[in-house]
């Protein structure tokens, strides 16, 4: 773990739990199940905190929007499951074998990373957890230039294109699923009047965003 972390675990049972998919789960003495969802819920906090910190002290004269924005893109869902195959966690992973076996691992490495982060976070406090997060993640894994120069925003893209060729479009979230501190939406996107492209998030900014990213990939925007 230390390889992975650069800390010495104190408490190896959270690091244990990042890495336990529902799936798998036990439940312990109070009836509740030994998963890695708790832990997730709080380390997508911290990470948003640590990232938010860390582009408002890079980028000093850049406005709101610009800061929210980078951000989004640093912490969404395919980079963080991109950073989560690279720093080796799919060898981590305890989860069924049809998960295992299946492109949703890819899907789950990303939750893995964010609960991996909340147990540091609680094992090691605040500042070791922010020195991981920048030191392993942000500097070693995020292009941040990159970042900066491309535009992922997919809903504008497609906004333009419709305007562009006279065609109707409309983003409307379709359903939701999960407990309070773990929703997911789901997104459509019409094209005149007829479902093009579909996408899931935790909000439903980044839902709209995903099924915006599926029309984009149909009509060869990117």
């Amino acid at each position: 773990m230390k390889l992975i972390t650069g800390v010495t675990p104190s408490n190896i049972k959270l690091y244990n739990t990042a890495f336990v998919h529902a799936s798998k789960a036990s439940r312990n003495n109070f009836g509740l199940k030994e998963d890695n969802e708790r832990l997730e819920y709080l380390g997508d906090a911290v990470l948003d905190t640590i990232v938010a910190d860390f582009l408002y002290r890079k980028f000093p004269l850049k406005n709101e929007g610009f800061l929210t924005e980078i951000r989004s893109r640093i912490v969404n869902r395919d980079t963080l499951n991109k950073v989560g195959g690279e720093i080796g966690l799919g060898s981590l992973l305890v989860t069924n074998s049809r998960l295992m076996n299946s492109k949703n691992q890819k899907g789950l490495l990303g939750d893995a990373l964010e609960a991996l982060i909340g147990a540091i976070y609680l094992d090691k406090g605040y500042d070791k957890c922010k020195s991981f997060v920048i030191e392993k993640i942000l500097r070693n894994h995020i292009d941040l230039d990159l970042v900066v120069r491309e535009n992922p925003n997919y809903k504008s893209l497609v906004l333009e294109w419709a305007q562009k060729h006279g065609h109707e479009v409309k983003f409307q979230i379709v359903g939701e699923k999960g407990e309070a501190f773990k929703k997911e939406f789901e997104a459509e996107v019409l094209l005149d009047g007829e479902t093009f492209g579909t996408g899931t998030g935790k909000n439903k900014k980044r839902a709209e965003q995903y099924a915006a990213l599926q029309v984009c990939k149909e009509l060869k925007l990117i």
